[in-house]
């Protein structure tokens, strides 16, 4: 199979016809053959009837509809879980995201050997002061951070090897880091393509302002898990000791000049900040100490209960 597309949606019964209409006339012109994935993430309109009419009409049409609202980024975690394609590609189902990209999109995968292309909505349709602005802030950091040249980490429209998909894991709030979770994954070779960007028909958009707090919170998670989520202890194992070791002698040298009658041993400042710094150091030392625990057993994070599947 030559692509797998996968539309995560919410609440979008008015905008998946149009959307698979026009997926369907690229995918006749250029002779792909594709498979559309569409993960329903718990919507409470229609959005779920227009899938199994889809597929009734067009068995490439799959379906994942899950029991709640868990986020974006489970829907496609799953949707990489099922894929079948050569190359992968990830859009948006509010008609924002161009189909026309993605012929372009699966050449720079296939033919210039990218592992990961990102469109670039490099002219935008949205609210300059509510969405634009915040977002070249959000990109500049994590540009800066990461040292990845992406000038869009959030656009929903990206193409991968299958590979990729096979190899990452994407949790929480984390679909806005995915070229971040794929570079700290071994895949080097990450392009950018600019791509239309177009206002939206129908619906509201389902992102507040949110999103750009637990942004920078989820980019603090993975910056710490690509270097020490496998080994915790490197990172608060090497902190507590440090700090064991100073509250440690500090308490040794309070010690011998209270035996020495230099200082009152309760009435000096020194006492305390030892004590405190041997407390957090054991308290550090052990939490890393647990975390390589945890890291040892299987974890349920990405366990959704799923409804109905096609």
């Amino acid at each position: 199979m030559d692509i797998s597309i996968i539309v995560p949606l919410y609440n979008e019964e008015e905008s998946l016809p149009h959307l698979a209409d026009w997926i369907d006339k690229v995918m006749a012109k250029n002779a792909f053959d594709y498979e559309v994935i569409m993960v329903d993430d718990g919507s409470r309109d229609g959005s779920w009837n227009i899938v199994e009419g889809l597929h009734m009409s067009n068995p490439r049409y799959r379906g994942v509809k899950f029991r709640r609202n868990y986020g974006k980024s489970a829907a496609l975690n799953v949707g990489f879980g099922v894929a079948q394609g050569d190359v992968v590609i990830t859009m948006d189902a509010d008609l924002q995201d161009s189909p026309d990209e993605v012929p372009e999109l699966y050449r720079m995968v296939k033919e210039e050997g990218y592992d990961l292309v990102s469109g670039w909505k490099k002219k935008r349709y949205d609210s300059k002061l509510a969405k634009n602005i915040p977002s070249k802030f959000f990109n500049w950091t994590t540009r800066k951070m990461s040292g990845i040249k992406l000038h869009d980490f959030n656009c929903g429209l990206k193409a991968y090897r299958k590979d990729v998909v096979k190899s990452i894991e994407v949790y929480g709030e984390m679909h806005r880091y995915i070229p971040v979770i794929a570079k700290w994954a071994g895949f080097k070779k990450i392009g950018e393509k600019v791509v239309q960007h177009r206002k939206r028909e129908f619906g509201v958009t389902k992102f507040g302002m949110d999103r750009f707090v637990n942004g920078y919170l989820d980019l603090m998670s993975i910056m710490f898990m690509s270097k020490f989520g496998k080994q915790p202890m490197h990172f608060f194992g090497l902190i507590g000791s440090v700090a064991f070791l100073f509250g440690f002698v500090a308490l040794v040298v309070v010690i011998v000049l209270r035996l020495a009658h230099i200082i009152a041993l309760t009435r000096s400042v020194w006492f305390f900040l030892s004590m405190f710094f041997t407390l957090i150091g054991m308290v550090l030392f052990l939490a890393g100490f647990i975390g390589e625990l945890v890291c040892r057993n299987s974890s349920t994070r990405n366990t959704y209960l799923i409804e109905k599947e096609i």
